[in-house]
């Protein structure tokens, strides 16, 4: 049985939002020799894996608003890593640098995964990736 220290630790939105904060400085340490932000790492990965995509697609791969996909492009273009080409009415994204950093960037997500499942163990680590993932396709679905 897990001791409650919160008073509010039975609430999703508090515990969520914990999770997040653990393992967001967990992933920055990992991806910090890289010199990016996970959530760009997330985007590198995107790009590189699927050159052209276009920004909506990223949006829908990353279950990120248009916007905040914008804003992470933006900030990928000024440091080189990535560039859009407009084709007519459509924008697609190319990687530009992945190549060189892309290895790196997976190194650092299996440390950052070696690092959880070695304190909460591989099944457990799986279970709570599988039911945050669904829940959150859910809730979104509302």
């Amino acid at each position: 049985m897990i001791e409650k220290k919160s008073p509010y630790c039975g609430c999703l939105l508090y515990s969520a939002n914990a999770l997040s904060r653990v393992i967001t400085k967990m992933a920055e340490e990992e991806f910090a020799s890289i010199g990016v932000a996970p959530s760009h790492c997330f985007l590198l990965m995107t790009v590189h894996n699927q050159p052209g995509i276009q920004p909506t697609e990223i949006a829908e791969k990353m279950m990120l608003t248009p916007s905040t996909v914008t804003r992470l492009m933006a900030k990928m273009e000024a440091q080189r890593y990535l560039q859009r080409i407009s084709d007519g009415k459509f924008t697609l994204v190319y990687p530009t640098k992945t190549n060189e950093v892309y290895p790196v960037i997976l190194e650092s997500w299996r440390n950052l995964y070696r690092r959880y499942t070695a304190v909460l163990g591989e099944e457990v680590a799986r279970q709570l990736t599988d039911g945050i993932y669904s829940a959150a396709i859910k809730l979104e679905a509302r």
